[in-house]
Order: C-alpha cells, then structure tokens, then sequence
C-alpha cells in the first residue's frame, strides 16, 4: 500500500471536525471530500441543521479565508464577483474584489437569488477565475463553493438550472440528528456557555497541506473494471429502460460525463480519507448517490408515479453489477 504523507493529517481534519459539530457524520465527510477533490458542493436541508456552522469549522481548521453569502433577490452579480470603481482622485478606474475571491465561500440559501445572480458563479465554479470589464482574474486555489438550500420553503425562489447544478461536484441531502446525538447537541451548547471564552474550530492543518493531499489523491489507484464500473453506472441514467424496463420513461436527461469526472474524483477522496490507495466499488456505491442525484432530469411520468431520483441511482446501484 502506498504511504500518503498528508493522509494522517486530513483523518485529524476530519475528526477535529467531529468535536465541533454532532450528528452530521456524512456532511463532514462529503465536504472533507469536496475539499479533497476540489470540488462545490450542494447542501439541501431545513434550518438549523448546522450547515453553516460546519463550513465555518472546516475553514477555521484550515486557516483558511472563508466568506458568508446571504444570497436574496436584490443581490446583484457584481456583489459576488466584485467591480470596477472610478477614483475622482487619480481619475481612473480600480477594481474592488467582491467576496468570491476567498478561499471558502458559504453561498447560503442560493436559490434566493435570480438567475442573473446565480450565472455569476457559473465562470468561478468551473474554471476558477472571474472576468470582470473585460479582465480575467484568478481565484484561490483551494477555491470551494459551498451552497444551502431549504428544502420546503420554495415561495419567492429561483431553481437553479441544470447547468448550474452540474457544476456541483455533490448534491448532499441532511436529515434531522438521532435521540442521542441531539441531547449530546445540548450538553455541547450548555458546556461553551458555561465557559469564559468559548473556543472555535482550532486551526489543524494549512491551505498548502491541503493542495498537498489533492495531489496525492492523483496517485489513488483506479482499476480498468472500477473505471468501467462508473462510466456504466452514469450511462445507465441516460438508458434507463436497458436496466429496469418498467423506468423507461422515468428520465427526461441522464447524468453527462462530467458526472463520470465526479464520480471518479469523489470516489478516490472517498478511499484516501478511509486510508486506502486505491478504490473499490464500495467507494464508487457510497458516493454515488450524491453525485449523481442532482443530475437527473425526470420526466412527468416519474413524477405522476412519485419516484424520486434516489429511488433512480439506488435501482440502478442494485441493478448494475459490480465488479
């Protein structure tokens, strides 16, 4: 097995992440992965959940220089990319950055925003730079995107489109903590309120460890079987009928190669941070889901029949075998 010098560090990431936050097991994970694979990620859940305290703890860890969003529908692009500004004093124009030129950005309740808004992270998300009055500039190199929805509260919103939504490396769907993790929740909360300073996210490992470990998640083995696994997984989505005749018409648009990068990527972060150096189809089972939930467009049929795009991969997990 190869030894990763930056692994052991990336576990201590994950479980400091753990003493801050209760109850989100696959939230740390997903976003240790998206920061792993340098990939954004999509958070859909109800309020309260603690999203945005978990992407403050992850930044916190890393040192990094992390930015809240509140998107609304007065926003306007150049509130995210940032404008050029007339100076009356020396008679010309500057640039004022906006707050996507930070490391980690928390872009919370993104679909409150208007489509105009939400393009204006198209550019950053996919190729990491802005281009603002006709200058291209570059953002962070561990730049991340990590986004919030409310899962009930639609009126007065703006459903991204699929483009956008394909540029999300994961889609990941939170639910309410057990019994036992919430009273563990409130003895947490009462224990910082009983101290004199209560302490943050303390800082574990820095920005260049992290660019670190990406590169030696390029060295995670991928075999040709594990590799042939995922393109036909993703294609399945696009030939429903070929796995499960009675879905043939559940799908309007299958997941696009892009899907196949994600889930290749998240699959290899998902083996590395568990302390392998190579992946198996468990890894590529566990990730799919996320992957590839928000890539599928279904058809009115699938809705009139009430299936859902999990109730799709996890047919299409059971129905195509692995090697």
């Amino acid at each position: 097995m190869t030894s990763y010098t930056h692994q052991a560090s990336i576990v201590a990431l994950r479980n400091a992440l753990s003493t801050v936050i209760v109850g989100q097991p696959r939230l740390l994970d997903r976003l240790i992965i998206g920061l792993l694979a340098g990939g954004h990620i999509l958070v859909e859940g109800l309020p309260g959940l603690a999203k945005t305290t978990a992407v403050k703890a992850l930044a916190g860890s890393l040192q990094a220089h992390f930015k809240r969003i509140q998107f609304t529908p007065d926003l306007m692009p150049g509130d995210l990319t940032g404008t050029d500004i007339y100076d009356p004093r020396g008679g010309a124009f500057h640039f004022v950055p906006g707050p996507l030129f930070n490391e980690i950005i928390l872009a919370d309740e993104i679909n409150r925003a208007p489509a105009k808004v939400q393009s204006a992270l198209l550019e950053a998300m996919q190729e990491r730079q802005i281009t603002v009055g006709g200058q291209t500039r570059a953002l962070p190199a561990l730049f991340m995107v990590m986004a919030t929805q409310n899962p009930i509260e639609q009126a007065g919103t703006y459903p991204l489109p699929e483009a956008q939504l394909d540029r999300f490396m994961l889609h990941v769907t939170l639910d309410y903590p057990t019994e036992h993790e919430e009273r563990e929740i409130l003895r947490r909360d009462r224990a910082l309120h009983l101290m004199d300073s209560p302490s943050a996210a303390q800082p574990v490992l820095d920005v260049a460890a992290v660019l670190a470990a990406r590169r030696e998640l390029q060295h995670v083995h991928l075999s040709d079987p594990v590799e042939a696994y995922i393109v036909t997984l993703v294609r399945a989505t696009r030939e429903l009928g070929k796995w499960r005749a009675d879905w043939a018409q559940a799908v309007e648009v299958g997941a696009s190669p892009r899907a196949s990068l994600a889930l290749a990527h998240a699959a290899a972060a998902h083996a590395y941070l568990h302390g392998r150096d190579y992946v198996s189809p468990d890894d590529v089972r566990e990730m799919a889901p996320d992957v590839l939930r928000h890539r599928l467009v279904l058809s009115l049929d699938a809705r009139v029949r009430l299936l859902s795009r999990d109730a799709i991969v996890a047919g299409l997990l059971d129905a195509v075998p692995a090697p």
